[in-house]
């Protein structure tokens, strides 16, 4: 079922949705940049040299150079943005909106003197009887994503140093790399076109002066972080700004507060896993899409949120208008404290167990609480709860069709940490009574 966007259907009117924002973000960030005196001389003395500076399509600078604001909407700016713009020319917000109407400046200040634009003729209603009413989407089943299927598996950081370093073959690291190794078969033969990557930051991207508690990166890529070794040799990532603004309408329509990011730095917590997965590559294979979650400052999000959020994401996904192949990864955990006298603390009985409910009761052990993730698999064992969002998004929980255990792997340690590593396929019900005929 297409999202509901009919407030695109007002007459005269341009809603900054999350489609806009991609479109129109260096258009807009240009606009911020003029809130520096500097800029504002130096855009003032050549505009067009200025505008050259940064990443526009010609529609914007032309919009731009025109002074044609509505065009500069059209491309995506925000008036809000805009007026950073406007105020460097010494235009005012009222010269500003009479401009977008076709009146002059007075005789704008004449129609606000009069109370204003009168809304007679300015709704919905009135477009219908114009004709100019948009189409319903009638996009088909077979148009849409399919979630074929989800990655679990730990982020350790010492595991991407190890990769790194080629000491892949080196006893302690060999088992570890060894339980991987029919990961990456799967995914040469499974390739997805995109991977839904939860994770969290680990005080990389996010400092204390910004906690999110959700983050959906709504970029067009992402490069690698410095977490004080240098960044990883590893490639950039390349998002998908249309289909995660997508993912961001539909999410927060269904009360998720999501923080949108448009520029960040990705660190271990997301480039360990696409190793994992995919290898030693020149560019990833698919295209990601971050998504944060704080589990580092209390509070912290629940399983049983988490689990809904996933069951959320799915409908999002499947509401998308184009056929893509996509994959949700969980990832974060097992057992394992990095603080205090308890540092080094593993629950190998525990972790095992809670993967076995993984699979066969998510939904009841979506409520286990905080307490116990920390007394039983160590204060950052609580990574785990990231996991339900992969899990949620799978087609059994609703009942709709099966998950396949394709692959299982649990090791102790990696450094400080259990490892712990599952591949589930989701077989939707039309593709489970196909292959039972």
């Amino acid at each position: 079922m297409s999202l509901d966007k009919t407030y695109k259907k007002v007459p005269g009117t341009t809603i900054f949705d999350a489609e806009q924002s991609a479109k129109g973000y260096h258009l807009n960030q240009f606009c911020m940049s003029l809130m520096k005196a500097a800029n504002r001389e130096r855009y003032l003395a050549d505009e067009r040299a200025y505008l050259d500076e940064w990443p526009l399509t010609e529609k914007q600078k032309q919009a731009l150079l025109d002074r044609d604001l509505n065009a500069a909407i059209a491309e995506g700016g925000n008036i809000y943005f805009l007026s950073k713009w406007g105020a460097t020319l010494g235009l005012s917000f009222q010269q500003m909106a009479g401009s977008m109407t076709g009146m002059s400046e007075q005789d704008y200040r004449d129609m606000m003197l009069h109370g204003g634009r009168s809304i007679e003729g300015n709704r919905i209603a009135d477009q219908v009887r114009e004709g100019h009413y948009k189409a319903e989407d009638t996009t088909g089943p077979d148009e849409r994503p399919t979630i074929t299927g989800s990655v679990f598996t730990s982020h350790v950081p010492a595991i991407g140093a190890a990769w790194d370093q080629h000491k892949t073959e080196e006893p302690y690291w060999k088992a570890v790399f060894d339980g991987y190794e029919y990961s990456k078969e799967y995914e040469k033969e499974n390739t997805p076109d995109v991977v839904f990557l939860v994770y969290n930051d680990h005080a990389t991207a996010f400092d204390l002066s910004l906690i999110p508690t959700f983050v959906l990166g709504t970029g067009a890529s992402y490069p690698a972080a410095d977490e004080g070794y240098g960044p990883r040799p590893v490639p950039g990532i390349d998002g998908d700004p249309d289909f995660a603004a997508h993912i961001a309408h539909s999410l927060i329509r269904e009360d998720f507060d999501l923080t949108l990011v448009n520029e960040m730095t990705v660190d271990h917590g997301l480039t360990v896993p696409l190793s994992l997965m995919f290898g030693d590559v020149e560019r990833w294979p698919c295209k990601v899409i971050p998504f944060h979650v704080n589990v580092v400052q209390y509070p912290i999000p629940s399983g049983e949120r988490c689990f809904a959020l996933g069951q959320a994401l799915r409908r999002a996904i499947e509401s998308y208008d184009k056929p893509l192949n996509v994959q949700i990864w969980g990832t974060g955990g097992m057992s394992h404290q990095l603080q205090g006298p308890r540092a080094g603390l593993i629950n190998a009985e525990w972790d095992n167990r809670w993967m076995d409910a993984l699979v066969e009761d998510p939904a009841s052990l979506a409520q286990v609480p905080h307490l116990e993730y920390v007394e039983e698999a160590g204060s950052e064992g609580i990574e785990l709860v990231m996991w339900f969002i992969a899990r949620g998004a799978m087609s059994d929980i609703t009942g709709d069709g099966e998950v396949e255990v394709k692959h299982r792997f649990y090791h102790v340690p990696a450094s400080n940490t259990a490892v712990g590593h599952l591949i589930l396929e989701n077989h939707p019900r039309a593709t489970v009574s196909a292959e039972k005929e």
